[in-house]
């Protein structure tokens, strides 16, 4: 596999071309932002942790019939990947009420749901990844009724097998954000990635945070958290 042109540099990965059309290689980076860019630092050694659950998330959840754009890990920050087009809608998936969700409804953090929610987001940083519903991704034209049904249907699914498998290494999911992609050959797959950059994790018997909450709050020991959710990942799943 030959990486060729850098093709895009986001807030946490670039992605390159191949030789290959149908196949791109992502490359994690430690750089770390919060609120829209507006903090920014670094966390030591957090591409390497993203890129290993990544792969090992993306790995157990196609054992479950969920097709993602994973292929292959080439290296420790380095992955390659299904060539895929983005549908421009965050999913967000709530288990418990936190961050974002708790400030706009003032429902207290912690709180449990009785079922789980799903949210989108317009994925554009311009505008601060506002939040739409069904009706609105159908009028701009993001996805059809048929596609949104599906990544719907996805996206609970995942939050099953997740759940079920971070609450069996003491980890509660809270919610955690997902994106989507269609592949070349016109198939909805999951995309992006899975990490504490993108899940919240509470540890189930104190409650501690081991997400990118510590980064946002300031509150220390964050590479700490984030090695310790691999540690706990890559034990169930070696």
């Amino acid at each position: 596999m030959m990486m060729k042109e850098m093709l895009y540099e986001g807030k946490a990965k670039k992605v390159y071309a191949t030789d290959n059309d149908a196949q791109y290689i992502v490359q994690y980076k430690d750089d770390a932002t919060a609120f829209n860019g507006l903090k920014k630092g670094t966390i030591s050694g957090k591409g390497v942790i993203n890129n290993q659950m990544s792969n090992l998330m993306m790995r157990l959840l196609e054992e479950y019939g969920i097709p993602t754009h994973y292929v292959e890990e080439l290296s420790e920050r380095e992955t390659v990947v299904k060539k895929v087009n983005i549908i421009p809608l965050e999913v967000i998936i709530r288990n418990i009420a936190a961050g974002s969700f708790s400030k706009r409804y003032g429902v207290e953090e912690g709180t449990k749901f009785d079922s789980p929610t799903i949210e989108f987001s317009y994925k554009d940083d311009d505008l601060g990844d506002p939040l739409i519903n069904d009706y609105h991704a159908l009028a701009m034209k993001l996805a059809t009724a048929e596609d949104i049904a599906l990544i719907k249907d996805m996206a609970f699914k995942i939050n099953d097998v997740m759940k079920n498998f971070f609450k069996d290494i003491g980890i509660t999911l809270v919610d955690f954000k997902l994106e989507f992609g269609v592949t070349t050959d016109g198939v909805i797959v999951l995309a992006d990635e899975i990490s504490p950059d993108t899940c919240r994790f509470w540890d189930s018997e104190t409650g501690e945070k081991m997400d990118k909450d510590r980064f946002r709050r300031d509150l220390g020991n964050v590479e700490d958290a984030y090695q310790e959710v691999i540690r706990r990942v890559s034990e169930n799943r070696s």
